[in-house]
């Protein structure tokens, strides 16, 4: 039988928001590769075999997972959301790319899911109802000084901002340097979200505005939403406000 590599996406959390193609595809495979705690959302059956390793390998991962597929395997190799949005979709290709010549010709297929920036964005009501753009805080991969730019660029252009990464016990302080350029570029009135763990047991959100923000509260776990000129708070009595970002700009 011939090999195949999955790319899954999980999605945020819940196992409903999780596709029936993803579903399907972690039943079928035999070996599942991935960032230890992405493993572990998977629940262990007969037959499968786990590979489980630490953040960072992402490269290393993706390596492991085409030897395995070329070897006539079945695997999956999965990422929390969507594995195209800073996640597995671009090592795997990066890695066929560098690698052996057929790893081009394997069976891979990237299966989609639900990014931590539409689940944060339906929690929220309407913030990316206009143009937005997503950017990582994170510089292991990149130096800040581009990391940087890009805000800056995003404010120009007024693009609500989705920031992905934004800190971590490696990283606490960027977080805090990303919302000094933003405060430089945008009115304190800006809306502003953290969207923590959505879907799950300790989700948490807060809404605030740019000039009130406290850049601490967010960690790995969290999306953080800036909003662009045109978002603004819609109150709903006895119920969380939305934010909305209008399609239209007058």
């Amino acid at each position: 039988m011939s090999g195949a590599l999955y790319v899954i996406g999980l999605g945020p959390g819940p196992a409903d928001w999780m596709t029936p193609e993803a579903s399907a595809a972690l039943a079928e495979i035999e070996d599942l590769v991935g960032y230890g705690p992405y493993v572990s959302r998977v629940a262990p059956r007969p037959g499968l075999r786990l590979h489980a390793s630490d953040n960072r390998v992402e490269l290393e991962r993706a390596c492991a997972a085409l030897t395995l597929a070329a070897e006539g395997r079945r695997v999956g190799i999965v990422s929390g959301g969507d594995p195209g949005v800073f996640a597995m979709a671009a090592a795997v290709v990066e890695a066929m790319e560098q690698g052996p010549p057929e790893w081009l010709a394997l069976d891979v297929r990237v299966l989609p899911g639900v990014s931590a920036m539409q689940a944060a964005a339906a929690r929220l009501g309407a913030p990316l109802g206009g143009d937005f753009c997503a950017i990582s805080l994170s510089d292991n991969l990149k130096p800040w000084s581009l990391i940087e730019r890009r805000l800056i660029a995003a404010s120009d252009g007024d693009f609500v901002t989705s920031i992905y990464n934004p800190a971590s016990k490696a990283r606490p302080r960027q977080i805090y340097d990303a919302f000094a350029v933003l405060r430089a570029c945008r009115g304190a009135e800006t809306p502003v979200a953290f969207a923590r763990a959505i879907g799950r047991a300790d989700e948490a959100i807060v809404i605030t505005t740019l000039g009130q923000a406290d850049p601490g509260v967010a960690d790995m776990s969290t999306l953080v939403i800036v909003g662009a000129s045109t978002t603004r708070l819609v109150e709903r009595p006895g119920r969380p406000p939305y934010l909305l970002t209008p399609r239209s700009c007058r």
